[in-house]
């Protein structure tokens, strides 16, 4: 209802603010408005980042009646009661002096309401409402007390992991879509839940057993329940039933990037679990056949250089989306080239992604070389998805050094938000990272430089910890120490916020929580780099790929 509210504010009222354009024109011969100060400042329009103890000053152009004034006039959170307004009287009472009674919530949209019955001395009523509008600033306290650096990692991964330990679903052990999706469950999401239970093991969230056993259910589930098309899973599941759940019309059988984001995630755990005894033995032989089964270069539909996104039963290739770079997809082509059963030849790495150095930029943003993708480098899951288990340190190949790729554009992001050509209210060095997420009015965008609607990611700037370290690092104790009242929940850290509309969002996304924790591990231990990179398959298909690494 809040967010609702918020929004229609926002059509209402342009600048949501209190603009002398927005109230009635004053009138010599009547009771109206004049202007309003807050502070030492006239406001008229942008009424952004107001202390939490404001004096507002409200000019009426004429004495008002004092006995109309405390019922008449009103400073509450916008959408919401009671008055929080303590009154006084300046200008020979022609001015309202108005002061919440206790300090505002910091970043909260508030209203001053002068009722069309408040009165002048002359019983002449306003006969029109007048609406002050304003927002809070961001207050810079601690919400929760100050902790060494490692115990604060610990925290965010352990907290965090909760979404695909806790909330994982109760039946098949995959990770729903999102905290509200029921028995939805999401494949891509699922492979970034597994890669984080070596991680919860070695930081001893959980045992060993534990985790073996949860992989063991999801892998259980896989490989009796669900439907396989050529090989690969769809997008959606019904985690009770297997049943393919349609991500769109057309988008009802095989998804090979997402099946993709699940075999690196089964292929991490197959290395972690590496023990002689036969639970962990089976593990390894029941994950082989899943990743054996996918028939990658059936994907290339009729041998063409390029493989293809999507395949239904139905209506066949009809997406007809190549999977083609820079995004997120390069492991899809690593698994592939990988595979022991249905590999691909170079040459579709070389002609499909990589569009024979198509896919390259070498344009410089903000002083940084971005050697691959779109102009600024797009949205940060380009940086994240594919590397949650390629270590990019030393790698590098024909058309780029990924190292500098994923750090220059993590850096530019950064100095994006940093530079906030866009004026939004609360970007900063410390408040940076663009990415897909949830946005206002129930929407979803992929946010980056070229697609800047205001909203902040955490996932963004904290999965690019292993690149940009110092930045990341800032923004993460922003998030939890200034912004942590509204921006911590049960799961971690809440999907995404937006400081200019006082916007928090309530969810929680698997492909979101996921690479948090993972790459946060990534940037302490490099534990699942070393994992996925220490397979015997994906170093054959690395190099078949025309890779060089220190581990290849």
């Amino acid at each position: 209802m809040l967010i609702r509210s918020l929004l229609a504010l926002m059509i209402v009222s342009v600048s949501w603010s209190c603009s002398k354009n927005d109230q009635p024109a004053p009138n010599p011969g009547l009771f109206g408005y004049v202007e309003t100060r807050i502070g030492n400042t006239t406001a008229s329009t942008n009424l952004v980042n107001i202390p939490v103890n404001p004096v507002i000053k409200v000019k009426l152009s004429a004495p008002v009646n004092r006995a109309t004034a405390a019922g008449f006039v009103e400073l509450k959170e916008y959408g919401f009661g009671p008055s929080n307004a303590q009154i006084s009287f300046e200008n020979n009472d022609s001015t309202l002096v108005i002061q919440p009674a206790a300090n505002l919530k910091h970043i909260t949209r508030y209203i001053v309401y002068l009722s069309p019955e408040l009165s002048s001395v002359a019983n002449v009523k306003l006969g029109n409402p007048i609406n002050i509008l304003f927002m809070t600033a961001i207050d810079s306290t601690d919400k929760f007390p100050q902790i060494p650096d490692d115990q604060l990692l610990n925290l965010v991964q352990r907290q965090t992991f909760t979404y695909f330990w806790e909330f994982g679903h109760p039946v098949s052990g995959m990770a729903r879509e999102r905290n509200t999706s029921g028995d939805l469950v999401t494949t891509g999401g699922t492979g970034f839940g597994i890669m984080g239970i070596p991680v919860a093991v070695t930081r001893n969230f959980i045992t060993r057993a534990e985790g073996l056993e949860r992989v063991n259910k999801i892998v259980d589930f896989l490989s009796n329940s669900c439907t396989r098309y050529h090989g690969a899973f769809a997008h959606w599941l019904n985690g009770a039933t297997g049943s393919t759940i349609p991500f769109s019309p057309n988008d009802n059988g095989g998804d090979l990037v997402e099946t993709s984001f699940l075999m690196a995630g089964l292929l991490t755990a197959r290395q972690f679990f590496d023990g002689a005894d036969a639970a962990e033995t089976s593990l390894r032989n029941k994950i082989n056949l899943l990743y054996d089964a996918v028939e990658w270069n059936w994907y290339r539909k009729n041998n063409e250089d390029v493989l293809y996104w999507h395949w239904s039963p139905t209506v066949g290739w009809a997406m007809n989306m190549q999977v083609k770079g820079w995004n997120e997809a390069l492991i899809v082509y690593i698994l592939a080239a990988s595979s022991r059963t249905h590999p691909i030849p170079a040459s579709v790495y070389h002609n499909g992604w990589a569009s024979n150095g198509g896919m390259q930029n070498n344009n410089s943003y903000y002083g940084y070389t971005l050697p691959l993708g779109p102009s600024r480098g797009g949205p940060l899951f380009f940086a994240h998805y594919s590397f949650l288990g390629i270590n990019p340190n030393g790698l590098s190949d024909q058309y780029a050094n990924y190292s500098q790729q994923l750090r220059n554009h993590s850096l530019i992001n950064h100095e994006y938000c940093k530079a906030n050509p866009r004026n939004y209210f609360g970007y900063s060095e410390k408040c940076w990272g663009l990415t897909a997420s949830d946005i206002p009015n129930n929407g979803y965008t992929a946010s980056e430089p070229n697609n800047d609607v205001g909203v902040i990611a955490p996932t963004a700037a904290i999965s690019s910890m292993p690149y940009t370290p110092a930045e990341s690092m800032a923004a993460l104790k922003f998030f939890y120490y200034t912004l942590g009242d509204k921006l911590w929940g049960p799961h971690g850290f809440y999907d995404a916020f937006s400081l200019k509309d006082a916007w928090f969002a309530s969810s929680t996304l698997a492909i979101d929580q996921g690479p948090i924790v993972v790459m946060i591990e990534n940037y302490r231990s490099g534990l699942v780099w070393n994992l996925l990179t220490s397979s015997p398959d994906i170093k054959d298909g690395m190099r078949l790929l025309g890779f060089s690494a220190p581990y290849l």
